[in-house]
């Protein structure tokens, strides 16, 4: 059974997924330069400026994401992760719904993200859950390719 459950992004369960997935994208990252690693601040994740989610499957944390205010109407969606063995089981596409719905009820009406092309799967879920290419909205060292997309505020 899977669950999201909102925490501070400084909560040790947090932080942990965190530095797992800076681990494991700096021992992958494609360019010779390396992987820039920056933990995200209490503050920004904190409602109404974002919030951040843990994944839980039967009751273990296996992943997180998040979301923040870049201005009143877009967020950005930072930090989805998932543990390798946790993946291909559909929690990544909840984890993003789960995240876009949330952005709409803190108001947004845009949903904007960055990523690496060396994250193929990444980019085929951002595409098939109806984000499209933009032109780079931030100077992320970390990223090759920016998507948006279009919500429905509810």
């Amino acid at each position: 059974m899977q669950a999201f459950v909102e925490t501070a992004v400084s909560d040790a369960t947090a932080h942990a997924l965190l530095a797992e997935y800076f681990d494991y994208r700096e021992s992958t990252f494609p360019n010779a330069v390396g992987y820039v690693t920056t933990f995200p601040s209490r503050e920004t994740f904190t409602p109404p400026k974002g919030l951040f989610l843990v994944v839980e499957l039967d009751g273990r944390a296996v992943g997180c994401g998040g979301i923040r205010s870049l201005d009143n109407a877009r967020f950005e969606a930072k930090h989805l992760w998932l543990q390798p063995t946790a993946r291909h089981r559909g929690l990544g596409r909840a984890l993003l719904a789960e995240l876009e719905r949330l952005a709409a009820e803190l108001g947004a009406v845009e949903i904007v993200l960055d990523t690496n092309s060396s994250l193929a799967a990444a980019g085929n879920l951002y595409r098939s859950s109806g984000y499209v290419d933009i032109e780079p909205y931030n100077d992320n060292p970390n990223a090759t390719n920016w998507y948006a997309k279009q919500l429905t505020r509810r």
